[in-house]
């Protein structure tokens, strides 16, 4: 059987020689009484010895998984902590018991993230996110389980795990140790670890954003929907990160995270999904790319929806709310500006308005002309006859309005471009990109008259 199929049903099946590991003295004698008494029994009967002695339990454990390295036996361990916490995940705090003060209940788990196979790497993975999760919130000199900094004896830290854990989990998204189950487990993991200050940090440093933001997609199967929940997860409490959410900025993670909720049925993925958009709302450009990707409309039919979730409807309130002052606040050069930067180019009222034109025109000097060069760049690169049409609009008006329109036109090496689009397949490209050439060659005055 394949190490990646295995299940721990089937590992706590073993039988495991405990006695011969007591006889190398790899376990002592009071480690070999508590696990006859706790191995081979049923869940209630294990319950009891924990609610007894749980930190004992969790000794002998560590101490198994830091000096026994044979595999059968590392994936029966871990196996029984797996059961242990997932029956009641409170018991993830006995490993933070005051008697474990001494014992680096981290290091084992660390190490075997990168030195086990698939089933070994899991459980540590499940583990480890646990027992840090459990650890008590206490003075920032503790460093792990009570140890404090100032001890001489070297031990793991709560830093030392967190990155650690990130560096792996963000292994695991570029390149996943088991083909359907490794993705899955690095976003469940960090879906409860990116509550970590440090942990939003470190997978910011590592580059870790970029590796979510293709997860966001819309689902089809129940196994897709979960992950593609935690993965928002994942982004909204990234969202409360500033150098993370200039990240995000620069990715495709709005586009989709709208298509995500445009297309989406189920409550708590559009709930997760509402609370990311109305954090993201008023931080940078966030604002006027929302409302040039339809969320206003987009908002408006699922407030409308039966949810049950008050938070939900409280967020859509708000997220509509927040959405129709950004409208206010957009000037028509800011949307503009928007429309063009996305390269989302169209016939609306403002490219044919002359006030707009008169009032804005010194603005297109911003930033070294980058409007007209954004717009010159898109009748080289867009397939769109709307877009290259109305480009060649948009910088004949610039001709039109701008003292030294023409000039600068030509010095940005726009002529030869919109020649080329003379002998467009679209009438509405060559009529424009007719006469954006007349005004550049005739002046405003006679390629007007032309036009007349």
């Amino acid at each position: 059987m394949e190490h990646a199929e295995l299940t721990t049903e089937q590992v706590l099946k073993r039988d495991i020689p405990w006695e011969t590991y007591m006889t190398t003295k790899l376990i002592t004698g009071t480690h070999l009484q508590l696990l006859r008494r706790y191995d081979n029994r049923s869940e209630s009967y294990r319950a009891q010895l924990l609610d007894d002695d749980g930190p004992a339990y969790v000794r002998v454990f560590i101490s198994i998984l830091r000096d026994i390295f044979k595999e059968d036996t590392v994936e029966y361990v871990l196996a029984l902590i797996d059961e242990m916490v997932t029956a009641n995940p409170k018991r993830a705090r006995l490993f933070h018991d005051k008697s474990l003060a001494s014992e680096d209940t981290y290091e084992p788990f660390l190490r075997l993230l990168w030195r086990g196979n698939w089933f070994i790497q899991e459980k540590s993975c499940k583990i480890l996110a646990l027992i840090v999760s459990a650890r008590p919130k206490l003075r920032e000199d503790i460093s792990a389980n009570g140890e404090t900094s100032s001890s001489k004896k070297k031990v793991t830290t709560i830093d030392d795990v967190l990155k650690g854990l990130v560096d792996w989990l963000c292994a695991q998204l570029k390149k996943p140790s088991h083909p359907s189950r490794g993705i899955p487990t690095a976003v469940n993991c960090l879906a409860t670890l990116l509550k970590e200050p440090l942990v939003r940090s470190s997978f910011v440093q590592a580059d870790g954003v970029k590796l979510l933001v293709p997860l966001i997609s819309p689902a089809s199967t129940q196994q897709s929907m979960q992950l593609l929940y935690e993965t928002c997860l994942c982004v909204w409490l990234l969202s409360y990160y500033e150098p993370a959410i200039e990240y995000l900025a620069t990715t495709r993670t709005l586009p989709r995270l709208t298509e995500v909720v445009k297309s989406s049925t189920k409550e708590k993925v559009v709930r997760v999904v509402v609370l990311t958009l109305r954090n993201l709302l008023p931080k940078g450009t966030f604002g006027a790319q929302m409302v040039d990707l339809g969320l206003p409309q987009i908002v408006q039919s699922l407030r409308v929806q039966a949810w049950s979730d008050e938070d939900l409807l409280e967020a859509l309130n708000q997220l509509e709310e927040g959405l129709r002052a950004n409208i206010k606040l957009l000037s028509s050069f800011d949307k503009y500006k928007q429309e063009v930067l996305l390269g989302h180019l169209d016939w609306s009222p403002m490219h044919k308005d002359p006030l707009f034109w008169r009032d804005n025109i010194t603005n297109f000097e911003e930033n070294d002309f980058q409007i007209l060069r954004v717009l010159i760049t898109i009748l080289d690169t867009s397939s769109d006859p709307r877009a290259l049409a109305v480009s060649c609009f948009d910088l004949s008006q610039f001709i039109q309005y701008h003292p030294a329109g023409r000039i600068i036109v030509n010095d940005l090496k726009a002529k030869e471009r919109v020649m080329k689009l003379m002998n467009h397949e679209n009438a509405e490209v060559t009529k424009n990109a007719l006469l954006c050439i007349q005004r550049l060659f005739l002046g405003t005055k006679y390629a007007s008259f032309l036009q007349a």
